[in-house]
């Protein structure tokens, strides 16, 4: 960025325009040969898959009551035969860049979230922003209707002076 507002570029399409003469002298600079010709990159096999490859895994121990944390939210397992079986043992959790997966022994374990950190929508602070105005109002409601007299059950024996003493 700072090269392209050195050069005078403002915009996308002038950036653009600079970039094959930056990626040149760049490579002048910087750029070395390779220590051995020979393209040491294999193909792919027909059982790779770059998606579980590349994907962030850590295990977790799940509890008995077929739960477990991951990133501050609780995972509950569906009941079923591989899940009991996972009980007290390290299950892995697969984060991929769009989901979620949790494997015991290669099995994908179906489970249901619980997030314990809740958001508070918008709606809901503005309606509490109001609560000012309902409290307001329930105070003159009570200061209207005067002191009321409560009645209920007298604590007779608190004024028994033995009652609290110690020793």
């Amino acid at each position: 960025m700072k090269e392209l507002r050195l050069a005078g570029a403002a915009t996308s399409a002038e950036g653009n325009a600079l970039l094959p003469a930056f990626i040149a002298d760049y490579n002048a600079r910087f750029a070395k040969p390779p220590a051995n010709n020979k393209d040491l990159h294999r193909s792919l096999r027909a059982g790779d898959d770059l998606d579980d490859a590349f994907a962030w895994k850590e295990e977790r121990t799940l509890s008995q009551a077929l739960t477990l944390q991951y990133d501050k939210v609780m995972f509950i397992l569906e009941p079923s035969e591989q899940a009991k079986a996972a009980i007290g043992k390290r299950v892995t959790v697969v984060d991929y860049p769009d989901g979620l997966a949790i494997r015991y022994r290669g099995v994908e374990l179906k489970y249901r979230t619980f997030d314990k950190i809740r958001q508070v929508s918008q709606a809901a602070i503005v309606e509490n922003k109001q609560l000012g105005a309902a409290l307001a109002f329930i105070r003159e409601q009570q200061l209207r209707r005067g002191p009321e007299r409560r009645s209920g059950p007298r604590r007779r024996d608190q004024r028994d002076a033995r009652l609290f003493k110690v020793g």
